[in-house]
């Protein structure tokens, strides 16, 4: 079938709308309506040619939809279902997967065999799928171990944060680092990561919750979604206004910004024993540099995995948490867009004003 999708033929260069290919489904796979796609600064990286990717291709991995065929021994899900995808595809037989890690699952064995027909192609050439999701796309085939099934009345566009942001900011602070009720936290960047990280600080219930940012207008954003503190980077040094406040540091500092500089303040920024966890995705090759004394304190760096997440159980429970009121992804939403206006979207990222623009099918 035919499928209108954002194509990225070169790095540095603007998406292009065209029609691509979508083989039938094949054995555990499942065709999906995409309903809604998240502009993620992840997705960036490759534009801009700081992630190497194998071009043309069609990126986005922040998805929701709604399923409308399935192929041989698909169980899980049935046309009609809704449905959020998720970059953490996971096979259930290799080592991380059976210890309970599968958001750090590698293994080829939900990819198609190389040497044979693709999900996605453009004009006969087969084209590869990054994520195993390619969501800028009005509709996505992947392998089912992809999605995970939601109730139908989630709102879908909320639904599609979920995927990457929240999944990723709200998991890093419940499943990687493990925050405890009454610690102080400090988050750096607050895109929808961030600021998921944030509000899943305030359900977790840390008792101090500082957000940090370049942009001073999300001071407001930020104590919408749990923060009890803001601090303007641009005019402040984080790590010696943090230590001021907290009399050492804070237990628990997530940075969000994939970033050298701020990958080390968020490490200089935790007290003794405190742990730093970072969320932002790096570009290659970066490298940063820790103090060998302050690692003596017992303070830790680690990184994460998408939330170190295990959405077939995380994500529902995000849907319920959303509907009880509990995470703000109104809020999140910055504004709707159609597929042709995702380089603006994307222009419009890069300033660092918005949290999430998605895009609606």
């Amino acid at each position: 079938m035919k499928a209108t999708a954002a194509v990225m033929h070169r790095v540095n260069e603007p998406l292009s709308i065209e029609q691509v290919d979508l083989d039938a489904p094949a054995r555990n796979e499942v065709l999906i309506r995409t309903a809604f796609a998240g502009v993620c600064h992840s997705d960036l990286h490759y534009m801009e040619g700081l992630y190497p990717r194998a071009c043309p291709c069609v990126l986005g991995h922040e998805s929701s939809g709604v399923v409308i065929a399935v192929g041989a021994d698909v169980t899980y899900v049935k046309p009609g279902d809704h449905v959020i995808t998720c970059v953490s595809v996971f096979c259930g037989e290799c080592e991380y997967c059976l210890s309970g890690r599968m958001s750090l699952c590698v293994s080829p064995a939900t990819r198609r065999p190389a040497d044979g027909p693709q999900r996605m192609s453009l004009n006969g050439v087969p084209m590869p799928q990054p994520g195993h999701l390619a969501s800028f796309a009005d509709h996505m085939l992947v392998h089912e171990h992809a999605v995970v099934k939601i109730r139908e009345d989630m709102p879908l566009d909320k639904a599609a944060l979920i995927g990457c942001a929240v999944t990723t900011g709200v998991g890093a602070v419940f499943r990687t680092a493990k925050v405890e009720p009454g610690s102080t936290v400090a988050v750096i960047g607050l895109g929808g990561i961030g600021l998921s990280a944030v509000n899943g600080a305030a359900i977790a219930g840390a008792g101090r919750v500082i957000a940090i940012d370049r942009v001073a207008s999300k001071s407001n954003l930020a104590r919408e979604f749990g923060a009890t503190d803001f601090l303007d980077a641009s005019t402040v040094d984080p790590v010696k206004a943090i230590r001021e406040m907290t009399g050492g540091g804070v237990d628990y500092s997530f940075e969000c910004v994939g970033l050298k500089p701020t990958v080390e303040q968020s490490f200089r920024m935790v007290k003794r024993g405190g742990t730093a966890t970072v969320i932002g995705m790096m570009p290659t090759g970066m490298r940063f540099e820790l103090s060998g004394a302050e690692i003596l304190g017992e303070k830790r760096i680690q990184g994460c995995a998408m939330g170190s997440n295990r959405f077939r159980t995380d994500m529902p429970r995000f849907v319920d948490f959303y509907m009880r009121g509990l995470l703000k992804l109104d809020l999140m939403i910055s504004g709707r867009v159609r597929l042709d206006q995702i380089n603006e979207a994307y222009a419009q990222l890069k300033t660092g004003q918005v949290a999430r623009n998605v895009i609606a099918f």
